[in-house]
C-alpha cells in the first residue's frame, strides 16, 4: 500500500499566504537562490520519481543542497508543502473545452484529470478530503463546472455532478495504481497469478454450488486476462456515471 497524505492539515493562514504568495520572502544575500516556486518544484519531482513515502522536508533539502531549515523560512512545514504541490500540478490542467455538447465536456473534464494522475502517480493518494483553496484549485473548480453550466442543473446540483465525476476517476485511477504497485511488488503478474490459480480452484470449486459465480467468474476472466481490467473498469464505469448525470438532466429539462 502506498503512503497516504491528507490536503488541508497545514494551518490554515500560512497554507493561504502560501498558496497565493502572499507573503513571500527573498532569499537571504549570499545563500542558494530559494523561493516557494523552486522549493515545491523539487518536492513535485521527489514525489514524482520516489513516491511519497520518500517526500520530507530533509529530502526536499538535499535535492535542493541546502540545510533542511533553510526550507522553513519558505514553507512552514509538510502539510503546507503538500497543498501548494496539489494546487501546482492542478495547474497543468488545460483550460478548453472540446466541441460537442455537455456530455462531451464532461467526459474531457474527466479524462485530462485521469491523465494527470498518471503523469503524478503520487496524487491519487492524497486524501483530499478538504479542499486545497489556491488559485490553481480556484481556476480548475470553475473552468470544469463551466462544462456543465446552463443545461438545466441547480448550482447544487452542478457541484454534486462535477465531484460524482471527479471522485469516480480519483478512485478508478488509485485502484489501478493498487494493482500496478501490487504486479510490481509480486513479480507476477495479475494474468500470471490467475493462471496459477486455476487449476487449484477448479478442484476446489463446485460449478453447481456457485453457478453465477462460476460462470460469471470465467467469462471475465478470460476477457480480461485476469480478476480486473482496469483500462475496461475505467472506460464502463466511466460511461455509466455519465449515463446517470444525462438521466438527470432529462429529468430538469422535461420539468
Amino acid at each position: 500500500m502506498a503512503n497516504i497524505e491528507y490536503s488541508g492539515h497545514g494551518d490554515p493562514a500560512r497554507s493561504l499566504a502560501l498558496l497565493w504568495r502572499t507573503s513571500e520572502r527573498a532569499s537571504r544575500k549570499g545563500k542558494p537562490e530559494l523561493n516557494v516556486d523552486r522549493i515545491v518544484r523539487t518536492a513535485i519531482e521527489v514525489a514524482d520519481a520516489e513516491g511519497l513515502g520518500a517526500l520530507s522536508m530533509r529530502r526536499v533539502a538535499e535535492e535542493l543542497g541546502v540545510g533542511t531549515m533553510s526550507l522553513y523560512t519558505y514553507v512552514p512545514g509538510k502539510g503546507e508543502l503538500i497543498d501548494v504541490m496539489l494546487d501546482t500540478v492542478f495547474g497543468e490542467l488545460p483550460r478548453a473545452h472540446p466541441e460537442g455538447g455537455w456530455r462531451d465536456r464532461l467526459e474531457h473534464v474527466a479524462r485530462q484529470n485521469q491523465a494527470l494522475y498518471q503523469r503524478h502517480a503520487w496524487l491519487p493518494h492524497v486524501l483530499m478530503s478538504r479542499p486545497v483553496l489556491g488559485p490553481n484549485v480556484t481556476a480548475k473548480y470553475d473552468h470544469e463546472l463551466s462544462a456543465i453550466d446552463g443545461i438545466g442543473l441547480s448550482d447544487i446540483e452542478m457541484d454534486s455532478v462535477l465531484w460524482l465525476v471527479l471522485d469516480y476517476v480519483h478512485s478508478a485511477v488509485r485502484n489501478a495504481a493498487e494493482i500496478e504497485v501490487a504486479n510490481q511488488r509480486s513479480g507476477v503478474t495479475d494474468e500470471q497469478w490467475w493462471q496459477a490459480h486455476a487449476p487449484l480452484l477448479s478442484k476446489v470449486l463446485d460449478p453447481a454450488r456457485y453457478p453465477v459465480a462460476s460462470r460469471v467468474g470465467q467469462a471475465a476472466g478470460m476477457q480480461h486476462g485476469g480478476a480486473v481490467d482496469p483500462a475496461h473498469a475505467f472506460e464502463f464505469g466511466l460511461a455509466r456515471v455519465l449515463d446517470g448525470v444525462e438521466v438527470l438532466v432529462r429529468q430538469r429539462c422535461a420539468g
